[in-house]
């Protein structure tokens, strides 16, 4: 682990079942309440094996997706969907994003990041502001993602750090942790910068599994 002087703390190497267990034991601190989680192929493996543990009463949490691709949620690209399938069965609360919700204050807030520095749906192009006064958007990346096509909504950074913590799995890519630390460093102004700011200016704790 690297220093965290400016309340961010790298871990290197972990495996699933050692971010599963991170993410148990903050959980089992907080006791209940909200998080947000994202999507895409780094976090459900650890997600999936957060559930496999068994060590969190699902009941108590309302959990939000990051983001979520607009189609339907029988569809293979929506995270909620896919969140509710896994989570539901153990009585967590799933909700759907809508522009018309107020997020709450979430206990945990549990980012991914691409490798161009967007974080949940805010991707460069839509300059993300951490005074946006709105807490939910529909945006549309450009370019669209070849892999996953379509319009988004979008938790926005105001709602993303309204939080105890922060916490990032970036699945040992090297090129997301060359763009987090270029972030970090104050080197660009992608999305994950002004991300980082706005939790610096909160005071809040940031992990990064990398």
């Amino acid at each position: 682990m690297l220093g965290a002087m400016d309340g961010i703390s790298i871990i290197e190497s972990a495996p699933a079942g050692a971010i599963s267990a991170w993410l148990a034991a903050r959980l089992a601190a907080a006791g209940g309440g909200a998080l947000t989680i994202p999507g895409g192929s780094t976090p459900f493996p650890i997600l999936e094996a957060l559930i496999a543990a068994g060590s969190v009463d699902w009941r108590a949490f309302d959990v939000w997706p990051n983001d979520d691709r607009l189609v339907a949620e029988d569809h293979e690209a929506s995270n909620t969907g896919r969140i509710r399938k896994l989570l539901a069965p153990l009585g967590a609360r799933i909700v759907a994003l809508d522009e018309a919700l107020t997020p709450p204050h979430f206990a945990l807030t549990w980012l991914g990041m691409g490798a161009d520095g967007h974080i949940a749906s805010l991707f460069p192009n839509t300059d993300p502001r951490a005074d946006d006064p709105r807490r939910i958007i529909r945006i549309t990346p450009d370019p669209l993602p070849a892999h996953a096509p379509f319009d988004r909504i979008t938790l926005t950074i105001p709602a993303l750090v309204d939080s105890d913590a922060i916490v990032f799995t970036l699945g040992g890519a090297a090129d997301k942790r060359a763009v987090l630390e270029a972030a970090r460093r104050g080197e660009n102004d992608l999305p994950i910068a002004r991300l980082l700011v706005a939790a610096r200016a909160r005071g809040l704790p940031v992990t990064v599994f990398a």
